[in-house]
């Protein structure tokens, strides 16, 4: 990993990298990618949800990352046509995101089977925690105040968010220890996409390369540890795989991999929360799941979080 200091974790007087000029032409579409993102992944629970029934968790995860692969490598042919100086190739980053991404996507499962889905949103909900230490300790990214303090307002509005339904039972505990192991996957995932983005590889390329690796891990997870059916028999469940896969994975993974190309990773990681938020509104508006009044406040301190948070703006173009 770099230890070229970014925007948001930079160390005192170090000279700014390549994320940190965030002009006017870069910053908006950047953050735009972000937040489009978010409400691509915050559908996957649902679209889970409503697969469930025909495939189970381990076999739904593999495809929704295995039916993704043709359009991921188209996107990245059309990318790599259109901007011919991006590195072509393999990337020990990129290989290492689709390592991380696969240990995100099996504790994760894991953690919906060992605990209950509160209890695994809640600790997942800690990844950005992990990627600012991991920058700070191993990258020498010291967090500025803004960071620290948009963090903390997240964390208090994903706690509200959720909170409500969390459980505290011993016989949970594995499950539980799941869900932080997989907030540790996925902000390796996030440090490591960065990094391959830094390197030069488009985002496309990254996601396929990521998604590729991915994929034949999650199909030997399939294999050992699935014990319900992997195919689906219906018409409405294959569709519904389908559009996990275009839809949270190509969509979701693929515009957080183009906004980690301009937006640093300590600040990207918190679309777990703007996920966690866009979930709960995409369940009230398809499911409807009622919105109490202690997740709209959850959900609206997450956005100041994030405010506060969000990179300043350059004078420079991008």
């Amino acid at each position: 990993m770099s230890r070229t200091p970014l925007p948001d974790l930079a160390a005192p007087g170090a000279a700014a990298g390549p994320a940190a000029d965030l002009g006017p032409t870069g910053l908006g579409p950047a953050l735009a990618a972000l937040v489009a993102g978010a409400v691509a992944m915050g559908l996957s629970p649902i679209l889970v949800r409503f697969v469930s029934p025909e495939v189970g968790p381990f076999a739904s995860a593999f495809w929704r990352v295995a039916l993704a692969l043709p359009v991921l490598w188209a996107w990245m042919r059309w990318e790599e046509a259109r901007a011919p100086h991006l590195r072509r190739g393999l990337t020990p980053s990129a290989v290492l995101a689709g390592l991380a991404f696969s240990g995100d996507l099996l504790f994760w499962h894991l953690a919906i089977l060992g605990t209950t889905v509160a209890n695994a949103t809640f600790f997942a909900t800690t990844a950005p925690v992990f990627v600012v230490l991991f920058a700070w300790a191993g990258l020498r990214r010291r967090p500025a105040g803004r960071t620290l303090l948009g963090l903390l307002v997240c964390l208090l509005g994903g706690a509200t968010l959720v909170g409500q339904s969390v459980q505290v039972d011993p016989a949970r505990l594995a499950g539980d220890r799941d869900g932080v192991i997989t907030a540790v996957f996925f902000a390796l995932y996030f440090l490591t996409v960065e990094r391959a983005r830094a390197r030069g590889l488009g985002a496309a390329r990254v996601t396929f390369v990521a998604s590729c690796i991915t994929a034949l891990v999650l199909l030997g997870a399939v294999a050992l540890l699935e014990t319900r059916p992997v195919l689906p028999h219906s018409p409405g469940a294959a569709t519904g795989l389908l559009a996990l896969a275009l839809i949270s994975h190509a969509g979701g993974q693929g515009l957080l991999s183009v906004a980690l190309g301009r937006l640093p990773a300590g600040f990207s990681s918190l679309v777990i929360f703007l996920e966690a938020v866009a979930a709960a509104i995409l369940a009230w508006l398809l499911l409807g799941e009622a919105l109490g009044g202690l997740q709209v406040l959850g959900g609206g301190l997450i956005l100041a979080g994030i405010a506060v948070a969000r990179p300043k703006r350059s004078r420079r173009t991008a």
